[in-house]
């Protein structure tokens, strides 16, 4: 890749989706210890239809995955446009950067239920640079339109 900008953002839309599947098997996990499927096929399959029911575990696990699409696909559709733009490459890090981390800890706190504010204040942290983005985005776009 010539655009290193764009490399780098590949790097990190790569390591969340990773998490995001990580966080998938977890949901799946979840169910198959907990017992407990959406389907009712599924439910008989492991054991009958009583198992045809919610767990909170594997409900807070898919809230945590739900939070990541809402929060991620953004996140590629911003990077990616951000990345085309070439802004400068350590400016750009440190975007793609605090926006992971702010994923993972949010993720983090989501799954192992930890002690309010650390999953808000991951999630707010990891916005910052998506509004930064999205705003350089805008700027940029209305100097050239």
């Amino acid at each position: 890749m010539d655009n290193q900008v764009f490399a780098c953002f590949t790097f990190y839309s790569t390591l969340l989706i990773l998490k995001m599947y990580v966080v998938a098997i977890i949901t799946g996990q979840l169910r198959l210890r907990r017992k407990a499927f959406v389907n009712p096929e599924d439910a008989i399959r492991h054991g009958g239809l009583e198992y045809y029911r919610t767990d909170p575990d594997v409900e807070r696990s898919r809230r945590a995955h739900r939070n990541d699409m809402e929060n991620i696909f953004p996140f590629l559709f911003l990077g990616a446009v951000y990345s085309l733009m070439e802004p400068n490459l350590f400016i750009a890090h440190i975007h793609f950067l605090v926006f992971f981390m702010g994923r993972v800890i949010h993720t983090v706190a989501y799954l192992l239920a930890l002690n309010a504010p650390t999953r808000s204040v991951a999630y707010s942290v990891a916005q910052i640079p998506c509004m930064s983005i999205a705003l350089q985005i805008l700027v940029n776009i209305g100097t050239h339109w």
